[in-house]
C-alpha cells in the first residue's frame, strides 16, 4: 500500500513541476495577478504535500506498513491535493468563485494527515526507546 503512495508522491511531485511551469509560462499573460497567485498557491501546496506522500511512504518502511493512522495519513493527504490544490487550480482557471468553497476542506485534510504523521511517528519512536 504505502509503495502505491510513494508512486502517488512521486506523480504529484511531477505534476506540481508541470503545473508550476504552465501558469509560468502559459498563464502569466492570460490569467490577472490574483488569480495566477492562486494558481501558484495551489502549485506550491501541491508540492509539499507530494513530498509529504513521499516521507510518508518511508516512515512506513521503518514504523511498518500496517499502521493505520499513518495509512491514513496517506490517504487524507492524497485527498487534501485534489481538494485543496485542485480547488485552487479550478479556480483560477475558470473565475468561478463557489469553488473556493471546498479549499477549506483539503486544507482540513491536510492538518488531520499531518497530525496522524506526528502522532504515527512519535508513538513508534517512544514505543522502541
Amino acid at each position: 500500500m504505502f509503495n502505491k503512495y510513494g508512486a502517488y508522491g512521486a506523480i504529484h511531485a511531477l505534476l506540481a513541476v508541470v503545473l508550476g511551469a504552465f501558469a509560468a509560462h502559459g498563464l502569466k499573460d492570460k490569467l490577472t495577478e490574483d488569480m495566477l497567485d492562486v494558481f501558484e498557491t495551489g502549485v506550491r501546496y501541491h508540492m509539499y504535500h507530494a513530498i509529504g506522500l513521499l516521507l510518508l511512504a518511508l516512515a512506513a518502511d521503518r514504523i511498518g506498513k500496517n499502521n493505520n493512522k499513518l495509512r491514513w495519513a496517506a490517504r487524507l493527504m492524497h485527498l487534501g491535493i485534489f481538494l485543496f490544490s485542485g480547488s485552487l487550480y479550478a479556480l483560477s482557471l475558470s473565475g468561478v468563485d463557489m469553488l473556493g468553497i471546498i479549499t477549506p476542506f483539503g486544507g482540513l485534510a491536510f492538518i488531520v494527515a499531518w497530525a496522524l504523521a506526528a502522532h504515527s511517528i512519535w508513538k513508534a519512536k517512544s514505543s522502541s526507546e
